[in-house]
């Protein structure tokens, strides 16, 4: 009884949560296990980005999810947390060109464009970009905490808006391999 009190006392806070998704084309998403999540959150990217004219092809290695455009990519996406924010999680120093972060909430969806060699710089600092493992000395993995109401200045020029991400992956795109160690 005691249990079952509690369980219906936290409802309340997950039922308004629940809520803000209701109408919304990306709401099916928030049922599916963190695993499918990521897969689907793959599959969206490589059709935007198919559907802006982007040569999308399965990864050569499994250190990238997508070759797009001809750089290696790897994809993180994310919905929007209860407290606003998105998390993209395990990122790695693997062998890719750039991260596609995208993240959506309920009617609206946020994109960056991160070169790896950004987020290798930025991991430990006061970016956002922090260890995921391993308390602060761990280094195999990281996540990146954005709000998009509040975005941090270093992370700006690498998008926000999909049609921002966009025309920054296209100017990348334009320069090729980011001279990563991805092989090509």
């Amino acid at each position: 009884m005691i249990l079952a009190g509690i369980a219906t006392a936290l409802e309340a806070d997950y039922a308004s949560e629940s809520l803000a998704w209701e109408g919304s084309p990306f709401a099916w998403i928030k049922t599916r296990p963190s695993r499918q999540i990521g897969a689907i959150g793959e599959k969206l990217v490589a059709g935007y980005f198919a559907a802006k004219d982007f040569d999308v092809v399965k990864s050569p290695n499994s250190d990238a999810d997508r070759k797009i455009g001809g750089l290696l990519t790897e994809i993180k996406f994310s919905t929007r947390w209860a407290n606003g924010q998105y998390k993209f999680q395990q990122l790695r120093d693997q062998a890719y060109d750039v991260a596609i972060c995208l993240g959506v909430c309920p009617f609206d969806a946020h994109c960056w464009v991160l070169p790896k060699a950004t987020i290798l710089s930025g991991w430990g600092t006061a970016r956002g970009l922090t260890s995921q493992h391993g308390g602060q000395r761990g280094r195999d993995t990281a996540w990146l905490d954005v709000n998009p109401a509040d975005v941090p200045e270093w992370l700006s020029p690498f998008g926000g808006s999909l049609r921002e991400a966009t025309e920054v992956f296209r100017q990348l795109a334009e320069v090729g391999p980011l001279g990563t160690d991805s092989g090509l």
